[in-house]
């Protein structure tokens, strides 16, 4: 009988301890987040502190649609739209008659192909056919630059 009397006072002093936690817990938050320097804040050596740049809010259509609104008028005219699409079929219009002929739509397609086709027999090989891979870019870690503390110089 005393081990369900010890069992229920361990309960009771558990459960007990877990409220004490998570009331000092919640009290430990709002006292950091008071401590937070506000707007206008002073750094220790009496200078004011530069408020942090505003975080742009824009999606990702957003910015898609800015980068067509040339003339930043608020829409987005046929020709703007057809703009990218005009400068990538001058690019390929290698003789600049207006007209896109099926060497100068496949030209880098060919010219890899002949360039892979080592022997020159108008067929590629397993291992002619494997350095026509694609390479593609591997994108560079991001790395968020050191903290600086106050008063210190960066390096250059």
């Amino acid at each position: 009988m005393w081990r369900y009397l010890v069992g229920a006072v361990a309960a009771l002093l558990l459960a007990g301890g877990g409220v004490l936690l998570w009331r000092g817990g919640s009290a430990t938050q709002s006292s950091l987040s008071a401590a937070a320097p506000a707007a206008g804040a002073v750094a220790a050596g009496g200078e004011a502190l530069p408020e942090p740049p505003a975080a742009s809010e824009k999606t990702r259509e957003e910015r898609r649609f800015a980068r067509y609104d040339k003339d930043k008028d608020g829409s987005v005219g046929r020709e703007e739209y057809l703009a990218s699409r005009r400068k990538a079929f001058a690019r390929l219009d290698v003789n600049g008659d207006g007209r896109l002929t099926f060497d100068e739509w496949a030209i880098k397609t060919t010219d890899k192909f002949a360039g892979a086709d080592s022997d020159k027999d108008g067929k590629l090989t397993p291992v002619e056919f494997a350095t026509t891979k694609v390479v593609r870019k591997v994108k560079p870690a991001v790395k968020c630059p050191p903290a600086q503390v106050a008063g210190e110089d960066v390096e250059s």
